[in-house]
């Protein structure tokens, strides 16, 4: 397998991997690079089965079950994502982390897309250890000290009745997390919050929210904090949703866009301070 950085922020493109038969080996490389750059691309896949595309995501941990989207009888793990003309929604077209509204979020997301628009259908994904680090020390000290409210009854209710989903009386999941949460593996702080979930921070008055969130929003959409992922039939993405943001464009109605989603399970939510920043951060202070 070869490595193929895409930028120096965010993304690789992993080369003469198949998904459908990894070596142990094989699997934690892909796993380091996972780790390193934060959301894989493997383009010239065949169509995954959804046994074969569930088993790659079990390699990363037990599998998360989407609140609201419709789900088979044989693959409820699998979360078909699908536009087309008559749509009144796509799915993902908005910043966002997946399902951040759970009490344990989502790890990470494996996409494979098998329709694809004529035209358009691109993905955004945005690094947020990179949001979180180009902040001040004292912006940084600030909002590690807060808690952001996430929900999804906004999003979710009648979203999928098109799909015969009748949530009338279903209670969508809602979840408050640290503003800065800490990377398990790689103990790094990114910023978590996003303009599709979250719906207030906590501590704050409402104006006071409203203002802090929207100047966060603007700095996490930073041009050189982000890829865009033009797709390829069949191809993959693999992202990490504990320190990244993705969006979807619907750039391509009214032509249809189709593929089966697999998402791994995560652990709450934690904020931990490393001594080497919180050392950096009193340095900073006092030069201030």
């Amino acid at each position: 397998m070869k490595i193929e950085p895409m930028t120096s922020l965010i993304g690789a493109e992993i080369i003469g991997a198949n998904l459908g038969n990894l070596s142990v080996s094989e699997f934690e490389v892909i796993h380091d690079a996972f780790t390193k750059h934060l959301v894989l691309f493997f383009r010239d896949q065949d169509e995954l089965s959804p046994e074969v595309q569930i088993s790659f995501a079990k390699r990363f941990g037990n599998l998360h079950y989407h609140p609201a989207a419709p789900k088979s009888k044989k693959y409820p793990e699998l979360f078909v994502i699908h536009s087309h003309k008559n749509s009144k929604f796509a799915d993902g077209n908005g910043w966002h982390s997946d399902v951040s509204c759970d009490s344990e979020p989502p790890l990470g997301s494996c996409l494979q897309l098998h329709v694809l628009p004529s035209i358009g259908g691109d993905t955004l994904f945005a690094n947020m250890y990179a949001a979180y680090e180009t902040l001040s020390s004292t912006m940084q000290r600030f909002l590690s000290t807060l808690t952001a409210i996430h929900e999804s009854e906004h999003l979710y209710r009648g979203r999928y009745e098109e799909r015969g989903v009748d949530d009338t009386n279903k209670i969508y999941p809602t979840a408050e997390h640290p503003l800065i949460r800490t990377h398990p593996v790689s103990g790094r702080q990114s910023i978590y919050v996003n303009p599709s979930f979250t719906t207030k921070i906590k501590d704050l008055s409402g104006s006071e929210s409203k203002s802090l969130l929207s100047f966060i929003y603007n700095h996490q959409q930073r041009p050189e904090f982000q890829v865009r992922f033009r797709w390829s039939k069949n191809a993959i993405a693999l992202w990490d949703n504990r320190c990244t943001q993705h969006f979807a464009l619907w750039d391509y109605w009214p032509d249809e866009r189709k593929g089966n989603r697999v998402t791994i399970k995560g652990e709450k939510p934690f904020y931990r301070a490393s001594p080497l920043v919180e050392s950096k951060l009193k340095i900073s202070d006092r030069n201030n």
